[in-house]
């Protein structure tokens, strides 16, 4: 979760909207409690049904001509690809768009997950004791994700060709598979029991990727980061090799960016394993 954004104009416009969307949508927000996201991109808070069901009412803006695309259409895209996987995703219940002075905004009624999510950061900074059940359920769901054909893109050869060797120093993997991915599998996105949040960016990435994706964001655990590996056995193996090399190379780049500087060393280290393999 961000701070509110520091221009007092995009907070009063967002705030305006989401208020405006709310009544559309026939909800009521419940007050003092609201989550924004990067730059003020997005605004979510909980809300009732007139029926007093909880709901999630997230608000996201872009500029008119960009609201399209993978992103913008990413939580309406997985609805009508999965459903609510068994309970395991927030099923979306509506969607309302509007246009107001060249800006774009969508808002997305969902179910209410109550349950916290697992950190407050991508990254674990603490160790995690979950049941195995959680570890099977997310295994699972994961292979229905996996097995759903869709022509979204979540990770693009040529970004492979070009980063691989930049950030990890071998060439691009060949990809043995191409399978569907949440994309965004951090502790974060996940609570328990099992709910997997924030689906904007899935789609068709190397075999492997939400597996290697978690372990990444869980390499300051060692507990946490061996049972993320023995959980899902790809990582170590040939036909992983492609997804591990990516999220790597993704991280580090993030890394030399300024960003996730408690992975710098973990990164580098994995980094070096994959070059011996």
């Amino acid at each position: 979760m961000y701070s509110p954004p520091p221009d007092p104009d995009t907070e009063q416009r967002m705030r305006a909207h989401h208020a405006h969307t709310a009544k559309a949508l026939d909800v009521q927000v419940e007050p003092g409690t609201e989550f924004w996201g990067w730059a003020g991109r997005t605004l979510g808070a909980p809300a009732r049904t007139a029926m007093g069901a909880p709901v999630w009412l997230r608000l996201v803006s872009a500029p008119e001509d960009k609201a399209s695309g993978k992103l913008w259409e990413g939580a309406l895209d997985a609805q009508h690809a999965f459903g609510d996987l068994d309970g395991h995703r927030p099923a979306l219940l509506a969607v309302h768009d509007a246009v107001d002075d060249g800006t774009a905004y969508r808002a997305e009624l969902s179910v209410r997950v109550d349950e916290p999510v697992l950190s407050d950061d991508p990254i674990l900074q603490h160790d995690l004791q979950l049941p195995d059940s959680w570890w099977n359920d997310l295994a699972g769901t994961l292979e229905k994700v996996a097995a759903v054909s869709t022509d979204r893109v979540a990770v693009r050869q040529p970004y492979m060709e070009r980063a691989i060797p930049e950030f990890v120093g071998i060439p691009a993997p060949a990809v043995s598979c191409w399978t569907t991915a949440h994309a965004d599998l951090h502790w974060s996105n996940l609570t328990q029991p099992l709910r997997l949040l924030d689906w904007e960016g899935w789609g068709r990435s190397p075999e492997g990727f939400d597996a290697a994706t978690l372990y990444a964001y869980s390499l300051l655990q060692p507990d946490a980061a061996a049972r993320v590996r023995a959980v899902f056995p790809a990582l170590g193996s040939p036909a992983g090799l492609a997804a591990e090399a990516t999220v790597c190379a993704q991280l580090l780049q993030t890394v030399s960016r300024g960003d996730n500087l408690a992975l710098a060393d973990p990164l580098r280290a994995w980094s070096e394993e994959l070059r011996r393999r």
